[in-house]
């Protein structure tokens, strides 16, 4: 004889189509990082110290702040986001680090 257990999920049905991530670059030599943050924590601390510590293994990456694009959450954080692809076009980054609060 076997159970059986009835199990409803509380979180119900995913609101947002999921998306394939971006392909991630094989190294970061050459490359232009961009940062992204959203205020919240810490960020002004963290990023330097990453930049710092990526410095040391990729001496030719360059990284571009998160002054250049804006607070990711609150306020006008739509307009920021339907303004990324552009920005990050034009300040040419490859790659994004993007930094949530906790």
């Amino acid at each position: 004889m076997t159970d059986s257990v009835e199990v409803l999920w509380p979180g119900g049905e995913s609101a947002v189509e999921r998306m394939e991530p971006a392909e991630r670059p094989a190294t970061l030599h050459g490359k232009r990082i961009g940062f992204l943050w959203d205020h919240m924590f810490r960020g002004d601390e963290i990023f330097p110290m990453l930049e710092g510590r990526l410095r040391d293994q990729f001496t030719d990456v360059e990284f571009v702040g998160f002054e250049e694009f804006g607070s990711t959450f609150g306020g006008d954080e739509h307009a920021v986001l339907a303004a990324l692809p552009e920005r990050l076009a034009a300040q040419r980054v490859d790659a994004v680090i993007s930094g949530i609060g906790a």
